[in-house]
This record gives structure tokens, C-alpha cells and sequence, in this order.
């Protein structure tokens, strides 16, 4: 993954640039459907070099996010009309079935922790589409769980400053892991 490394440094860099806030929105939302570098890597450096912005760069980034969200939603919806005559053919029908009942059971909770957590989002928004969830469900899970990671970095960037920054990425990646943890143990000890 040292390719990924690589573009996240590249990525960050553009935190200096004189249009960084509408980079910061663009990443943002292609990586909510598509591109693999999260915002993160440009919102804590933005933030950090201008700590009275950090909560208007958390809430662009939040709005776009949920934006690149709605996206990806849109390509898991119309593109299973592409996928589902091979699910038939596959003899797979039964199972897709089994998913989606899963998803309409937990799409919600299901879309919060891939927003909050180090899971890619954009694999969940397209799959929420594909599995029809309800759109004002999906909307909520996205807008709840996204801006609290977003307003978690900016936090961490505002309140603790330059010793946060090279911490932030480690414990996002721990928080979320956490999250996800206490998610699943709850399931199991509840279902």
C-alpha cells in the first residue's frame, strides 16, 4: 500500500494551496463514492494552520461527504440493473436475498459505523443503494456518522494542535476500530 501512502502525503500538501477548501470539498466527495484517499489527510492540516476554520472545514467536508454519499447510493442503485441478471445466472438469488434483509434490518446502523469507522464508506453507500435501503435512513446514517469522524479531527486539531497531527490518523483508525468492536459485541450478545 505504499502507493496510497504516497498519494496521501501528495494529497496533503494541497492544504497549502490558495483553493484548498474547495480540493478539501471535491476530495471529499469522490471519496464518499470512488477515489480512495480520505479527506482526513487534507482536513487535519487545514485545520491545524487555521484552527478558527476547523469546524467550517468539518462541516464542508461533512456536506460533500454525504454528497459523494448520495452518489455512490445512485451507482448502487441503477447499477444492479447491470449485476442482477448475473446474481440469477450465478444461482446466487438466495443469498442476495439474505443480504438484503440484512440490510433493511441494520442498513442503518450499518452505514453510521462504515462513515464513523476506518471501512471504506464508499463501498457501503453503493451497496445501500443496491440493497434500495431507504433514502432518508441512509441520508441520517450518513450525515450522523461522517460529521461526527469530521468534527473528531477537526477537534483534535484544534484542541490539541501540532502534536495531534501526526496522532490523529492512528487514533481515528483506533476509534473506529473500537466503534466497530462495541458494535459487534452488542449484536452478539443481544441477537
Amino acid at each position: 500500500m505504499e502507493w496510497l501512502e504516497r498519494l496521501n502525503r501528495r494529497v496533503a500538501k494541497w492544504a497549502d494551496r490558495p483553493h484548498a477548501e474547495p480540493l478539501l470539498a471535491g476530495l471529499s466527495f469522490a471519496e464518499s463514492s470512488f477515489f480512495p484517499v480520505p479527506p482526513d489527510v487534507l482536513l487535519a492540516p487545514m485545520t491545524l494552520a487555521h484552527p478558527d476554520r476547523g469546524w467550517r472545514y468539518a462541516t464542508l467536508v461533512t456536506i460533500a461527504s454525504v454528497l459523494g454519499g448520495l452518489l455512490g447510493y445512485l451507482i448502487g442503485l441503477y447499477g444492479m440493473e447491470l449485476v442482477t441478471p448475473l446474481i440469477e445466472e450465478w444461482g446466487m438469488q438466495h443469498r442476495f436475498a439474505e443480504a438484503r434483509a440484512l440490510f433493511d434490518q441494520y442498513g442503518l446502523w450499518i452505514v453510521f459505523l462504515a462513515g464513523f469507522s476506518p471501512i471504506p464508506y464508499k463501498l457501503f453507500t453503493i451497496t445501500a443503494g443496491a440493497m434500495v435501503m431507504s433514502l432518508p435512513l441512509f441520508l441520517l446514517a450518513s450525515l450522523v456518522g461522517r460529521g461526527a469522524r469530521f468534527y473528531l479531527v477537526a477537534a483534535f486539531m484544534i484542541w490539541g494542535g501540532p502534536r495531534f497531527l501526526q496522532m490523529e490518523k492512528g487514533w481515528m483508525v483506533r476509534i473506529g476500530w473500537i466503534t466497530l468492536l462495541f458494535a459487534l459485541i452488542y449484536y452478539l450478545l443481544w441477537h
